[in-house]
């Protein structure tokens, strides 16, 4: 299986392409998208959802796995504009015929480290543990999209499947 794993943002999305299964992944590349906060909103997501389609068709991935909505009541706006971003992402994904699952952060943490609260330091250690790196994947965005491919894996091996 082939697993594109995305962690959205406005200014930088996380991404990491995955192949093999629970037991032995393999890093086939990742990397960011980078999109210049400066620009308008409309040229940031056309920005966004033209990277995403590019690394589409160039890794050609069975499934693309995005991190799920999370809103703080404190931060509508965040969410919104979130909201925003996963729009384009979830476009390319449809563009192309790629399905999309959804993993909440607390559950990527669980699967990767047993604990929903576990910190962002802990769950790229536990990263580079199960790919077998070197180091821990930089930018954070890079180990967080590899994170969400790795839970994704993990569940499609289970014997009750993606759930």
């Amino acid at each position: 299986m082939r697993v594109l794993g995305i962690d959205p943002g406005l200014i930088i999305t996380g991404w990491g392409v995955l192949e093999g299964d629970a037991r032995r992944p393999r890093v086939v590349e990742a990397g960011v998208i980078r999109v210049p906060g400066g620009n308008t909103l409309e040229r940031r997501l056309y920005e966004l959802h033209s990277g995403i389609v590019e690394i589409l068709e160039a890794h050609r991935p069975d499934v693309m796995v995005v991190e799920a909505l999370y809103s703080h009541y404190k931060h509508p706006t965040t969410a919104i504009l979130m909201g925003h971003a996963r729009g384009a992402i979830f476009l390319a994904a449809g563009k192309l015929d790629i399905p999309v699952f959804t993993y909440p952060a607390n559950r990527i943490k669980i699967c990767l480290v047993g604990s929903g609260h576990a910190s962002k330091e802990r769950v790229q250690k536990m990263v580079m543990t199960a790919l077998r790196l070197a180091k821990v994947p930089e930018p954070p965005d890079v180990a967080d999209a590899l994170a969400i491919a790795l839970t994704h894996l993990d569940f499609a091996a289970r014997p009750e499947g993606i759930a």
